[in-house]
């Protein structure tokens, strides 16, 4: 049997098989070019229907990103039908029985973040531009795939998240209503009197241009200190026009300013010792011998 006589028979039909199958190879080509032109179109007709509605910027990148993903994957099928004439999307799914299993195991990560990204998505809440908070990570929300979340955190870093991070775990919405409510802890010294000191603290709050003055300051005693009565300040400030932190500032330099003013002291923590025993002072007493017998 020669050998190399049927390599070379082998490798010859190979040869004139793809040489046949080039026409229809071209024709794939050119129906993914055709796809890819007709994707972005069709995107932008996605834009423009969507652009004349209230519907939220993240439903409009989910139509976007859906509208391209349908289109690519008939696209993608025709392509193949064409190429592969053998080739059906019924025996395509037949095809793949145990190896779909393994695609899902090793792409399991990828299908939950994507899946995730399609119900945050369409939800109400957590709209690109909230401040939120999510596992020690707090900055505005700045895009959502379906895939990740791009947050802007405040010291200005960008933190990629995936998507089954912010679904599984507790959300804070900062900026979810128009205002919000913070609140600080003041102590005052024992000696004074917590009436007055309430009430300066509430007019020192209340002069601030910076907070809500529809809704009411509240200055209530807390606890008693170690060293201190605690007194709990809260009061209610805009959530989109001033930064949280710049409100909290201007809030504790009024009351400190207030406090001042009265004569009214905030005072360090006292520390008291106190020993069972008194404590002796130099050189401790020699113990007296004991007396000798004389015999």
């Amino acid at each position: 049997m020669n050998y190399i006589a049927t390599l070379h028979n082998q490798v010859e039909r190979m040869a004139r098989g793809f040489v046949q199958m080039l026409p229809q190879l071209g024709i794939a080509l050119i129906i993914l070019m055709v796809t890819w032109i007709f994707a972005k179109f069709a995107v932008r007709i996605a834009d423009r229907l969507t652009k004349h509605t209230h519907i939220r910027e993240d439903l409009k990148q989910l139509v976007d990103t859906l509208v391209r993903l349908a289109i690519w994957i008939i696209g993608v099928v025709i392509a193949l039908t064409v190429a592969i004439p053998s080739f059906t999307p019924a025996s395509a799914f037949a095809g793949l029985g145990v190896g779909a299993l393994a695609i899902g195991f090793a792409f399991q990560d990828i299908f939950e973040n994507f899946l995730a990204g399609v119900l945050i998505m369409l939800r109400e809440k957590m709209r690109i531009g909230d401040l939120i908070e999510c596992e020690g990570i707090v900055g505005k929300v700045e895009r959502i795939t379906l895939r990740e979340t791009h947050v802007r955190q405040l010291s200005n870093e960008l933190t990629i998240v995936p998507n089954s991070k912010l679904f599984k775990n507790p959300v804070k919405i900062l900026t979810d209503d128009v205002m919000r409510r913070d609140e600080i802890m003041v102590g005052v010294g024992y000696d004074c009197d917590l009436e007055e000191a309430q009430r300066l603290i509430q007019a020192a709050v209340e002069g601030l241009d910076n907070i809500v003055h529809e809704k009411p300051v509240l200055v209530v005693a807390r606890t008693f200190g170690a060293s201190s009565v605690d007194l709990l300040v809260q009061w209610w400030a805009p959530t989109g026009k001033t930064d949280i932190r710049l409100t909290r500032n201007s809030v504790v330099l009024a009351v400190k300013k207030a406090l001042d003013a009265a004569g009214i002291e905030i005072p360090y923590p006292y520390v008291t010792n106190t020993f069972k025993e008194p404590l002796r002072i130099g050189r401790i007493a020699a113990a007296p011998e004991p007396e000798r017998e004389t015999v």
